[in-house]
Order: structure tokens, then sequence, then C-alpha cells
């Protein structure tokens, strides 16, 4: 252990046995069908009905299908990782947890922070989303109404609030909800998938790679990281700009991480989690190409140019417009599980930091039903808060960031961890280590420098708020150092 004591590392056993503890022991209740519904869960959103016609007309051209095969294999590697921390550190944290055993305190408090904002900012950008396709539902009227200067989306608090109430009331019921829900989005999907198979024509699939094009969205800090550390320029269209398509639709796949922060309350973690894991992201990967190529066969891409195309645009094109009100059907089922399973993300994030006492003990306490109704409370307000009365606008790359940070830490650890605790029992063991993780790693930060270097700045300063926390509440309480500092044995068990 360094002088500092901010390297500490917390044994995977420690971490193990404080499950243990009473008054902070969440509920075993969850199966591998269960992770497999939450990542399909979290994963199928509105992104499949939004992001897919926007990418194809100003990024990507029809090569968004293969863009959305990229971003997967992205993630495909890093699920590799993460399902041999889950089932080798059973324990609620995700990748906080696993850099607490892996890189120490510090280190685990920085992806914690980051986890956070992660969570928060998701939560909150998919709730208002919600609130959207609720007002085209119900007529085309407006959930946001005028509270004196102050705008509130009334739509996105409520759905918060419904969720929040489910995961306060265990997590078993909201895996049965989440699986009525998603239920739901997959008949709205196949008919989707059905209904445009019949205007497919292969022509519109030409060229399938467009000509490169100069941006006409990337200039000064809205530029990607990339374009301004080589000169280039924004591009769209082309190569460059299949490559930075994949940088966007990798929004699409944002919380299938969230299955490993359940591990702590599933009935056999070595053996579900990484069938979850990679169950849900194969399901996920399959739909989105396959809505993909539909798309861009039904109409060409120079037709879904504009901005706001949808899903949607592509069936107004050729006269059916009644598919729209079932889009959004299947949207506000589809946002309605994201919702969830990342409310769920962000308390167990909280959870596990609050256990270690980086935040206040007395959040981790868990009620009656097993979930830590506290957390659930506190991050309900919060995030009601931000989807009432904020507008996101460019805020939604810093959840993209805040993941891929995570999962470049995650695919470094196993190697770590595999030489300092080779004797750890791994219900699951990445293949071909390092090599694997390292091309998990090396995939995450390509999509990391096709962000905007104005993402990178809010991310830096968010961080920078981050450190001053720790070093002012954090450091002090925290459980570990606590055990250190009185008897120095401990520290043979912990480093």
């Amino acid at each position: 252990m360094t002088n500092s004591g901010l390297f500490r590392t917390k044994s995977v056993e420690q971490s193990i046995r404080d499950t243990d503890d009473p008054d902070s022991k969440l509920r075993k209740d969850l199966t591998a069908k269960d992770l497999t519904v939450f990542g399909v869960a979290v994963v199928i959103g509105a992104g499949i009905f939004t992001l897919t016609a926007r990418t194809a007309g100003s990024v990507a051209g029809p090569s968004v299908s293969l863009a959305f095969v990229f971003a997967a294999i992205a993630c495909g590697l890093t699920a590799l990782c993460y399902a041999e921390f889950a089932s080798t550190v059973p324990v609620a944290g995700s990748a906080y947890t696993y850099a607490y055993a892996t890189f120490g305190e510090l280190i685990a408090w920085i992806i914690g922070w980051d986890l956070i904002l992660e969570f928060a900012l998701a939560v909150s950008v998919v709730a208002k989303g919600w609130s959207q396709y609720l007002g085209e539902l119900l007529g085309g009227q407006a959930t946001v109404v005028g509270l004196g200067s102050l705008r509130f989306d009334w739509g996105a608090v409520a759905i918060i609030a419904v969720v929040g109430t489910l995961l306060a009331t265990g997590t078993k019921l909201s895996s049965r909800v989440s699986a009525v829900a998603v239920a739901i989005k997959l008949a709205v999907i196949g008919l989707v998938l059905v209904v445009g198979a019949t205007y497919f024509k292969a022509s519109n699939l030409t060229p399938f790679v467009p000509p490169a094009q100069p941006s006409q969205h990337a200039e000064g800090v809205r530029q990607s990281l990339f374009a301004w550390l080589t000169g280039s320029g924004g591009t769209s269209f082309g190569w460059f700009g299949l490559l930075s398509a994949a940088s966007l639709v990798f929004f699409a796949f944002v919380g299938f991480d969230v299955v490993a922060t359940t591990a702590e309350e599933t009935r056999n973690p070595q053996r579900d989690v990484p069938r979850g894991l990679f169950g849900s992201l194969a399901i996920v990967t399959v739909l989105y190409v396959a809505v993909s190529l539909v798309l861009t066969g039904m109409v060409s891409y120079t037709q879904l140019s504009d901005g706001n195309a949808t899903l949607a645009t592509a069936f107004a094109i050729h006269g059916d417009t009644w598919v729209k009100n079932i889009i959004s059907v299947g949207a506000i089922a589809g946002l309605s599980t994201v919702v969830m399973v990342m409310y769920l993300g962000q308390t167990r994030i909280l959870f596990a930091m609050a256990r270690d006492g980086l935040l206040p003990r007395n959040l981790a306490r868990t009620g009656a039903n097993g979930t830590p109704v506290r957390l659930t409370v506190i991050v309900g307000v919060v995030c009601a808060l931000l989807a009432g009365f904020v507008d996101f606008g460019t805020l939604e790359e810093m959840v993209n960031i805040g993941t891929l940070v995570a999962f470049v830490l995650v695919a470094v650890g196993v190697p770590i961890l595999r030489r300092s605790r080779p004797d750890l029992k791994r219900g699951f063991r990445v293949p071909f280590v390092p090599l694997i993780p390292i091309l998990a790693a090396l995939a995450c930060l390509w999509l990391m420098l096709n962000l905007s270097i104005e993402t990178w700045l809010r991310f830096v300063i968010w961080m920078a708020l981050g450190a001053i926390v720790y070093y002012v509440y954090g450091r002090k309480h925290s459980v570990l150092r606590q055990q250190t500092t009185s008897d120095p044995r401990q520290a043979l068990a912990v480093d």
C-alpha cells in the first residue's frame, strides 16, 4: 500500500463478506432470464426508432447497419471482461467494485463518480424522451407546462416516480414489469420489420458507404477530439463518417453493463451474469442491424437527412402514417424499461459506495423488501428535478463518455487481477488474455476520440468536482482506511 493510502485495494473476500451485513443486505431473487430481460429492457429504447434514422441520414447512409456492428463488437469485447469480473466478484457496484479490487480506492472513487454521472443523466434524458412520446400518443398534448419563468415536464417526473416506486418494492417485481414492457416493444419492432420489408428495395442500399462530405455541424468545440487532433475536420459519410457513426450509435447500447450491477441480487451470479450479458447483447445487436437494414432499404438515406428524421419518417414517405402511433407505443414501452434499469444501476452504484463509506453509510441501509429505499428516493428526487426542469441539449454525449471510461478500466483490470490474484475462482474466464482486454480497451478509446471536445471538457470538469468531494469526505470516511488505521495487520489483507 502506498504511503497516501490512495491506492489501497479492497480484497475480493472482503467485498463478498460485506454482502452478508444484515443492515445492507440485498435479496437474491434474479435468474439468467431476469438479467437477459433487464439487458434487453435497458438497451432497446427509443434509439431504435430515432437514432437509426438520424445517423443514416446525416452521418453514415446505408452503412449505419455496419456502424451498429462495430459498436456491438466494442461492447461484446467489454462484455467478456465484465462477465469475468462479475463471476469473480459477485457484488453490487459493477465497475466501481471491480476497480476497488484491482486499482485501489482512488480509481474506484473516480469510476464510481463517473458512473453516477452516466446513470443520472441517462435516467433524466430518457425520461424526457418518454414524456415527448407520451405527448404524441395523447394527440399532441404538451407534457411541458409553465411555472412562472420555469418550464416543468410533468411527464418525465411521472415516469420517474412510478419507476422509483417499483424499484423500492423489489427487483423481482421490477423484472416482471420489465418483461411485460419488453414483450410489447419487441412486438412493435416485429411489426415494423414485417411492414417495412414490403417496401424494401436493394437499390436503396447503394452506395453502401456514401462518398465523404464535410460535416456542417462540427466546428470549434463541437468537432470530435480526433478531428481536432488530426486537423482533418469533421466529415459525414465515407469511412470516417462510418467510424464516427459507430461512436454515435454506441449510445444505443449504453446500459447493458447494468446487468453486472445486479450480480449481488442474482441467485447464481457465476453462471447467470455472463448468460445475461451475452444473451441480451446478442438479441439487441440482431434487432438493431435488422431495423437499420430495413429502414435504409425502404427509402434512400438522402430522404432522412432532416435532423428530426425517425423511423416513422420512412413510413410516412410511403403513406403509412398509422405506423407512427404504433411506434409511439413501442417507444413508450421501451423507454419505460430503460428508465427503470438505469435507475436501478444508479442506486446500486451509490449503494456500493455508501457501504464502503465513501458516501454516508446510512444510505446503504436496506428495508424490509431488501432494497436501498433511502437511496431509491434520493435518486428519484434528483433525477425528477433534472428531468422536470433542465433542458439537456448536447449533454446526452456525457452518458457515452462516462460509459466508455468505465469500459476501458474494466478491460484493463482483467489481466491485472489475473496476475495479482490468480487463485480466485472465476466462473467465467476471458479467452486470449491479454489480447481480448487490450482490443476492448482500444475499441472504447477509439469511440471516445470520436466524441466532441465540448463533451471532453465537461467530463474533465465533472471529474475535478469528484476529486474535491473525495478529498473532503470520501477519503476521511472510507471504511477500508479506518480498518487499516485501527489495525495495521489489516493492510496485509487489503493490499
